[in-house]
C-alpha cells in the first residue's frame, strides 16, 4: 500500500570550447521526460556525499528491516543545506513507511505536538526541523514518546485533575539543528544515534550538479559544473539555487539547453558571485572591517551596526564561509581581516595594520 507524507508547514563574447554531447535539442527534450523534477535522491544509493554518514545510515536501516522494526531515533546536526532534510526523506522511501515533518517553532505547546505523535503509524518517522528551538514544556512532553512510545494527557484542573496514559505505536523521530551546542543533554542523550554533516567537496558537488541538470531538463559541461561547484560554498543547495538561475540565464541569453563554463561564468558574474564563492554581502563585510576599522580588530555588533546588518545573521550566514577561507579571524580583541582578504579583494592593507 502506497505510504503518505504529511507536511507542515544577445552576446559579443567568443564562442564557447564545450560543445554539448552528440545528439539534438528537440531528442533531449524527448529522452528528459524520464527524469523527476524533483532533485532529490529517491534512494540511499543516490545520495551524493557524506559518504561516512551514509555508510553508518545503511548499516542501522539493514538492521532494522531485517529486525522488521522501527529505527533508533536519528539526530542530525550540521550547517543548514548540506542534506539532512534530503537524507530523512530518503529513509522513509527505503523503510516505506509514513513521513512527517514539522519544525521546532513552529511547536509552541505540547498540545501542537500531540496530533503529530497519535497520527504516528509504525516505523513511521516524524521530523523535526531546528530540533534545538523546542520550547522546554514540549521538549518535556517528547521524552516519554521517545522513551517508551507513550504520552501523558493532563485533563481537567485542581482536585478533579488526572492524567491519561495514552500508548504510541513504535515510530522514530529524527531531528536535525545546525546548533547542536543548544540542544540540552536529556534530549541530546535520548538520540540512539548521531550524525554529523559536513561541507561538500567540489568534485562530489560536481557530480551532483550533472546529474541535477538532466532532471531541470538541461546539460551541464564538466567544466562548467567545476565552476559552480567551487562557488558554491560547499552546499549542495547552494549549488541547485546557482544551476537553477544558470539555467534560465543560458536558456533566455543563448536560447540553448547546454551550459558551457564561459555560459557559467557570464551567469554567475551578473549576480555577482566572484570565483571562489564570497556574494556581495561577504564582500561588504570584509570592506566594512577594512575602510571602517582598518582592518579590525572590530567587535561583531559594531560591524553589525556600522553595516546595518543583524550581528546574528553575520555570524550565521557571513562568518562561516569567511573563517573557511581564512579572510578572518575571531580574536579576543574582536574580528580582524587577515592579508588573504586583503590579497583576494586587491586592497592594499594599511601601513600599521598588524595582519598577518
Amino acid at each position: 500500500m502506497a505510504r503518505k507524507t504529511v507536511v507542515t508547514g544577445s552576446s559579443n563574447a567568443q564562442e564557447p570550447t564545450e560543445t554539448p554531447s552528440t545528439g539534438n535539442t528537440s531528442a533531449f527534450a524527448i529522452n528528459d521526460r524520464e527524469f523527476d523534477d524533483n532533485l532529490r535522491p529517491q534512494s540511499l544509493a543516490e545520495v551524493v556525499g557524506q559518504k561516512k554518514v551514509v555508510d553508518r545510515i545503511q548499516i542501522i536501516l539493514t538492521a532494522a528491516l531485517n529486525r522488521d522494526e522501527a529505527l533508533g531515533h536519528l539526530l542530525f546536526e550540521g550547517p543548514p543545506g548540506l542534506g539532512k532534510t534530503t537524507l530523512a526523506t530518503v529513509l522513509h522511501k527505503e523503510l516505506n513507511s509514513d513521513f512527517q515533518i514539522t519544525s521546532a517553532p513552529t511547536l509552541r505547546a505540547p498540545k501542537d505536538l500531540l496530533p503529530y505523535l497519535t497520527r504516528a503509524s509504525e516505523k513511521s518517522i516524524l521530523f523535526i526541523d531546528e530540533i534545538h528551538r523546542l520550547p522546554p514544556a514540549v521538549e518535556e512532553f517528547i521524552y516519554p514518546a521517545m522513551e517508551d512510545f507513550r504520552v501523558d494527557i493532563a485533563l481537567g484542573e485542581g482536585i478533579n485533575a488526572r492524567t491519561v496514559n495514552m500508548k504510541l505505536k513504535p515510530f522514530t523521530i529524527i531531528g536535525a539543528t545546525t546548533r547542536s551546542g543548544m540542544l540540552t543533554a536529556p534530549l541530546r542523550d535520548r538520540f540512539v544515534n548521531r550524525a554529523h554533516f559536513d561541507f561538500y567537496e567540489t568534485d562530489e558537488l560536481a557530480f551532483l550538479l550533472q546529474r541535477n541538470a538532466r532532471k531541470l531538463h538541461t546539460e551541464l559541461g564538466e567544466q562548467a559544473a567545476m565552476e559552480i561547484a567551487t562557488r558554491s560554498r560547499g552546499t549542495p543547495r547552494k549549488a541547485n539555487n546557482l544551476l537553477r538561475w544558470i539555467r534560465d540565464f543560458t536558456q533566455v541569453q543563448r536560447k540553448v539547453d547546454f551550459i558551457t563554463q564561459q555560459i557559467a561564468q557570464e551567469a554567475l558574474a551578473m549576480i555577482e558571485i566572484d570565483e571562489i564563492g564570497l556574494e556581495e554581502m561577504d564582500r561588504r563585510y570584509l570592506q566594512t572591517v577594512m575602510n571602517v576599522y582598518s582592518g579590525g580588530p572590530a567587535g561583531l555588533e559594531a560591524i553589525g551596526h556600522s553595516m546595518n546588518v543583524p550581528p546574528d545573521t553575520l555570524e550565521d550566514e557571513i562568518e562561516p564561509l569567511l573563517l573557511r577561507q581564512g579572510f578572518i579571524q575571531r580574536t579576543p580583541r574582536g574580528r580582524m581581516v587577515t592579508a588573504a582578504a586583503w590579497h583576494h579583494l586587491k586592497m592594499p592593507p594599511p601601513d600599521n595594520s598588524d595582519i598577518f
